[in-house]
């Protein structure tokens, strides 16, 4: 009888698995039973750097309680990631304690380790995990980390798209607009815009003596060889805690209006939120619904949502779907046609990358923009389009100049790196997204933005005021 409950204890057990696996936001990478002789189950932290609100943490809480095994989150973070320095490494370094602490709260054990023992496979190899549960990252390193992770591991590994509301396959191929994916994605839209539950780990984890893991207070980039050339910023805190801290200063103060002021740089009425959803503090679920439930007009909440749920979502769309996505070659048909028509095309005004960065061109309004991404880690998205553009106008080629912009958004933004970052420097560039344009000299119909014009569109002078001021140099 003994033999018997036992027995159908794990086919039960196992059929709690199957559903799991089963769900449109998990990617089985390798398939197979739970080892059920594993000791616990282990969530492979990267993108989603959260203990709350994480769909790839639920899962992985999920799996062991019906396996009745305690979770660890394991965490490492690598010197190597592509374009990443200081700046970036500082703001994800604080966000570390909050994801400790949160998980302490859900029962669940955090070990941090980093360069150079930062191996899954040898954390795994310590650990014996029946399962390794892992975010989706559609960018092209982290991928290829997973999938070399898929052949390596014993185990079952299984990625869960927790960066996104409507999982990404379910859109099974490239979209060519916000206008077609927003069809997509509001059909399925109240599937998936749910509240996490955040539960606990039923059974905690006996963590076995000389098991290495680094205090979270830690400087991980202690000892590191990276690029130190771009400072932190004092005006951003990485964290969960300030992400949501943020979240709600936007919707007390900040998201009544939103629709009109929204497009005005020298006013502070954005969510500020994107560096925080590019490191994973801040769930884009927590956000949309933040922005659902609130006392504000539904004009307001509809621009917003667009921006966090459509554009957003599109971008993603983009990286998983093109892998030239931060290149050129992910331009439209048509917009490759025209920019080699006018490929020729007399450049008035020629600047060189150097000078770019340098923020030493005629336009006091792009110098503005390039000197609050320097600066501060961040440029308002209005003056995203208009920086980007420039840069088409003031280049030998559109491929350099799509180059130059990718390079700059990645190396000073805090959320560069990132698919909104790409899918805007190709919207602007190589008419991603877009539709053609009255045509004109060097552009041809790809949309033009002019200084002139643009800067009537709010106070240019006071954000030209605000960026180039001398206390920031």
């Amino acid at each position: 009888m003994e033999v018997f409950t036992s027995s159908h204890r794990i086919a039960n057990c196992m059929d709690s698995i199957a559903k799991l696996s089963n769900d449109p936001r998990v990617t089985v990478r390798r398939s197979g039973d739970a080892d059920p002789e594993g000791r616990c189950v282990v969530y492979w932290m990267q993108r989603a750097q959260r203990g709350v609100d994480n769909p790839a943490l639920d899962v992985a809480i999920e799996a062991a309680n019906a396996l009745q095994k305690p979770v660890v989150t394991f965490f490492a973070p690598v010197p190597f990631y592509p374009h990443a320095n200081l700046r970036h490494y500082r703001f994800l370094n604080e966000g570390i304690a909050d994801i400790a602490g949160a998980l302490a709260k859900r029962n669940i054990e955090f070990v941090l380790r980093s360069y150079p023992n930062h191996s899954l496979l040898k954390f795994c190899n310590d650990v014996k995990p029946a399962l390794v549960v892992g975010d989706e990252n559609p960018m092209r390193e982290p991928e290829s980390w997973r999938k070399k992770a898929a052949m390596k591991l014993r185990v079952p590994l299984w990625t869960v798209d927790a960066d996104v509301i409507v999982p990404s396959k379910l859109l099974e191929k490239a979209q060519y607009a916000a206008h077609t994916i927003r069809r997509r994605l509001q059909a399925v839209l109240n599937n998936y815009l749910i509240a996490s539950r955040n539960a606990a780990a039923h059974v905690s984890w006996k963590k076995p003596l000389h098991l290495a893991s680094l205090d979270p207070e830690v400087a991980i980039t202690r000892g590191w060889e990276i690029d130190r050339s771009v400072p932190p910023v004092p005006n951003w805190k990485g964290g969960s805690g300030e992400a949501l801290r943020l979240l709600r200063d936007f919707v007390q103060h900040k998201l009544n209006g939103y629709g009109t002021q929204r497009n005005k740089p020298e006013v502070d009425h954005t969510s500020r939120l994107s560096p925080y959803l590019h490191f994973g503090h801040i769930s884009p679920i927590t956000v949309a619904l933040a922005v659902q439930n609130a006392n504000a007009p539904k004009a307001d909440k509809e621009a917003f949502l667009n921006q966090a749920i459509t554009w957003r979502e599109l971008a993603v769309n983009l990286v998983r779907f093109h892998p030239e996505y931060d290149n050129i070659e992910c331009g439209e048909p048509w917009a490759h046609r025209t920019l080699a028509k006018h490929a020729k095309d007399h450049r008035p005004v020629l600047y060189t990358e150097r000078q770019l960065e340098n923020a030493q061109t005629h336009d006091q309004l792009w110098n503005a923009a390039q000197m609050q991404m320097v600066n501060t880690g961040w440029m308002h998205n209005y003056m995203r389009m208009y920086w980007a553009k420039k840069i088409l106008e003031w280049s030998r080629t559109p491929a350099e100049a799509h180059q130059i912009a990718v390079k700059l958004n990645d190396k000073y933004e805090l959320d560069g790196r990132d698919p909104n970052g790409y899918a805007g420097i190709a919207w602007a560039i190589v008419g991603k997204f877009d539709r053609p344009w009255f045509e004109r000299p060097i552009f041809g119909q790809i949309r033009y933005m002019s200084g002139e014009s643009t800067g009537r569109k709010f106070d240019s002078k006071r954000y030209i005021q605000q960026n180039l001021s001398e206390q920031l140099f």
